[in-house]
């Protein structure tokens, strides 16, 4: 048992055995526990970590007090309901108000050792700070998730994204951690990470959906074949939906002969919350280090196992900043069934969207998810594509573009209209579509904009 954290029963990583990378799990217990294991350890850990945030964060003691509810008022994980709810602009409101960490933090500077920040893309960047145990045990949680990917020791893994305060960089640490020798490329230039990945000759990497895409058609262009001249089998992406739809990470696959694996993390908590094990059938949640609720939007009440709905968040062991009920504004979907591989804990079964994302098309709900998942299943379209919004006479409307691959050998129209049939199938939404050539959309390097918004430059009412 791990003294600060009651009910915590992961080993620290001395005790984790590396030397038999034939065993299936990091840490065998935890991970193969009875779902009556798991609600008792989170219950335990929740109590625990609610006193420390009412006893430590000015923010929580008034906020709860303001509430009327305090620590001893959780009996059960259902009494969460009763706490209030926290989103992304009281975080920067807080920190704005009381520099550098806020009046949420629970912990003296002194104590912590590593701050990440968001992007502040939509926003001012907002700092996510961790003690030394917060970052220990973080890092734990990385090599966990990375060894039920199938990463060894006998990897060499090239860790390409950004460091530069970037939640995700730190998490390099937990492949080595596994013991795989571990290159921290970076975001380098395509080419230069070409010429690294096959002089290193390195086995598996990490970097967003559409840059995986768009460095695979780069190697291609540079006469680099990537399934035969270079090693890559393994592909860990995050940041954008497109690894858990089944039709995008089988595009990338198939690019690059490799096996893809999809992350979830957020920087208000840490790197990957949540990952693919070899099943690649959703992604086991960090469910040690925080609980989830999956809640309406509108109406904030819960939505039932496996149905869509808001993701609400509360950490379950960090000490320096506690989040009770934050909302992150993701639209997911989870299970709570054993997975093939063994595992018990929570699989999130796909990022939909985000409601900042959401598209409301006379009335009808559009993720561009929904589309990606269409055109990625087409094999005469590129995959690469826009979604652009427009106001027409006071009604709202989307024109799809869409790039045909070289060699296309039918007609426009048809094209067009085959998309246009299958996304009024799945989506209800009447959709226009424009067929472009190849290589006609900007690629990103990082995450791909995938929506062009122009419903305020024609808006006049």
């Amino acid at each position: 048992m791990n003294k600060h954290h009651p009910g915590a029963s992961f080993a620290p990583a001395s005790e984790h055995d590396t030397t038999s990378p034939d065993r299936p799990y990091w840490d065998p217990k935890l991970e193969t526990q009875s779902r009556a294991e798991w609600e008792a350890m989170k219950l335990a850990l929740m109590k625990d970590h609610l006193r420390h945030a009412y006893e430590n964060s000015p923010y929580y003691k008034k906020s709860f007090d303001e509430a009327g509810v305090g620590p001893d008022d959780l009996q059960t994980l259902e009494d969460l309901k009763k706490f209030p709810t926290i989103n992304k602009s009281v975080l920067r409101e807080r920190q704005e108000a009381l520099p550098l960490l806020g009046d949420i933090a629970a912990v003296p500077e002194e104590q912590v050792v590593y701050v990440s920040a968001s992007s502040g893309s939509t926003g001012v960047p907002t700092v996510s700070p961790f003690t030394a145990e917060d970052f220990d045990e973080w890092m734990d949680y990385e090599a966990r998730q990375f060894w039920s990917s199938g990463l060894r020791p006998t990897d060499r893994y090239a860790h390409s994204l950004n460091f530069s305060l970037f939640i995700g960089g730190p998490c390099v640490l937990g492949a080595q951690k596994i013991g795989a020798l571990s290159i921290h490329a970076g975001t380098v230039p395509s080419e230069r990470l070409l010429t690294m990945l096959k002089t290193f000759q390195a086995t598996a990497m990490w970097t967003t959906p559409s840059y995986a895409w768009y460095l695979g058609e780069t190697a291609l262009k540079e006469g680099i074949d990537p399934k035969t001249d270079l090693a890559i089998k393994k592909i860990f992406v995050a940041g954008e939906p497109g690894g858990s739809i089944p039709e995008t990470r089988q595009r990338i696959e198939e690019l690059w002969g490799a096996d893809v694996y999809d992350y979830y993390g957020l920087s208000d908590i840490f790197g990957a919350c949540a990952g693919m094990c070899e099943a690649k059938d959703g992604l086991h949640w960090a469910e040690d280090h925080i609980h989830v609720e999956v809640i309406d939007p509108e109406t904030g009440e819960h939505v039932p196992p496996g149905g869509r709905g808001e993701m609400v968040l509360t950490t379950l062991k960090k000490r320096a900043r506690p989040l009770v009920r934050f909302r992150t504004g993701d639209i997911v979907s989870f299970t709570e069934e054993t997975c093939s591989c063994g595992r018990t804990s929570q699989r999130l079964m796909g990022v939909h969207g985000r409601l900042d994302d959401m598209l409301v098309i006379r009335g009808v709900n559009i993720f561009p998810s929904d589309v990606e998942a269409i055109i990625r299943k087409d094999h005469d379209f590129t995959g690469e594509y826009r979604i652009v919004v427009e106001r027409v006479n006071h009604l709202d409307q989307i024109t799809v573009e869409a790039e045909k691959i070289v060699g296309f050998n039918g007609t426009d129209e048809e094209l067009a209209k085959r998309l246009k049939d299958h996304i009024k199938a799945v989506t209800g939404v009447g959709a226009r579509v424009s067929i472009l050539e190849a290589d006609s959309l900007p690629r990103a390097t990082h995450k791909a904009k995938r929506v062009e918004d122009r419903r305020e430059q024609v808006w006049t009412a």
